[in-house]
Parts: C-alpha cells; structure tokens; sequence
C-alpha cells in the first residue's frame, strides 16, 4: 500500500523494488496506489460493527481494499512520515480496516483490544521515509506501526525508516530488513 502522493518517485521506485524483490522469493505482488484512488475517510460511525458486519457501510474503493488486505499473507505500508505518523492517504485506508476486527474486546499481552473476526491476518512491515534524520519521528513511526500490528493481529511485523537522502544502496539494505525479520525474504 503505497500512501505517497502520485508525483513521489522515490516512493514509486521503492514500491518497484520491494515488488522484485517479493517476486523473486514467488510472492503474488499488488500495489495499490493510494494516491491514486478516491477514499472516503471512516465516519466512525461503527455500522461496519453493527449493521454490516466486516463491510464498511462507505461503497468505495476502501472495501476492495479491505478485502485485499485480509486475504494477503503480508501487507507493507510504504508512506512518507508525516510528524511521527502515516500520510493522508495511507491513514484514511488504515482507519476503514477497522471492520477487519469485531466490536467486542479481547486481552492481548496484557492490554484491552478489539477481537479478531477472521481467523488469519497478515503480517505487517511499515516502511517510512522522512526527509531527514528525526529520532523522534522515526521512534513514532515505528511504535505506530507495531501499535497496528497488534490492533490487526498481525502474527509478525518490522518496520524501517528511510533517510530520503541516503544513497540508492542504503535505501535498498534498510529495505529487506524488515522482510528478513517477517520471514519473506533471505
């Protein structure tokens, strides 16, 4: 899911890396472009809960991408950091997956979340990019994701932060990291 603007080429030519290098290891790839699609925001109005369970009541693209996303085995979040957290584009689809999990609440280590309503989930991987070195924003960023793996049920998860002026090479080690530590690649 890559939630950069349409013009971001780097952000293109990661998501493009990331797909050949899945590919390589047999992965069926699918990028969607969130920039590119009409996505309503979630109303939290919860009737995906209640009157339509697991199916947002919002008839949008949203719910092919729900759908998508709890039937893959790995989802990455490729977006810019924005203060700490995703863009625009990759939060507005995040907050509809809300209907992925059930209304009633459940223990996991320790803390209250909601349960799940599907018996398998994907494994997660948070790719950000920030424009300069921010230990704040990249500590964020990566308590953000983990905070999703968890809320989704995510049965492994890794992130990493890309330095937008590191070179090709370094942007590239930094980013099969996290599929090493999801068990995707080798």
């Amino acid at each position: 899911m890559n939630g950069g603007e349409p013009d971001d080429v780097l952000l293109k030519e990661i998501a493009e890396f990331l797909s050949k290098a899945l590919g390589e290891e047999d992965w069926e790839i699918d990028i969607l472009e969130l920039g590119d699609m009409e996505i309503a925001g979630c109303m939290g109005c919860f009737r995906c809960w209640i009157e339509t369970p697991g199916i947002c009541v919002t008839d949008d693209i949203s719910r092919e991408i729900t759908r998508k996303m709890i039937s893959s085995d790995l989802l990455i979040y490729l977006t810019p950091i924005v203060f700490g957290g995703y863009s625009y584009h990759l939060k507005k689809a995040v907050d509809r997956m809300i209907s992925n999990v059930h209304p009633f609440f459940v223990k996991v280590n320790g803390e209250i979340h909601h349960g799940k309503r599907y018996d398998r989930y994907p494994s997660l991987t948070g790719i950000g990019i920030i424009d300069y070195h921010s230990e704040p924003e990249e500590r964020t960023f990566r308590e953000l994701v983990a905070r999703n793996a968890m809320n989704m049920h995510a049965p492994r998860f890794s992130s990493a932060v890309i330095v937008r002026t590191n070179t090709a090479e370094s942007r590239q080690e930094n980013l099969v990291k996290p599929l090493r530590n999801v068990g995707v690649v080798e």
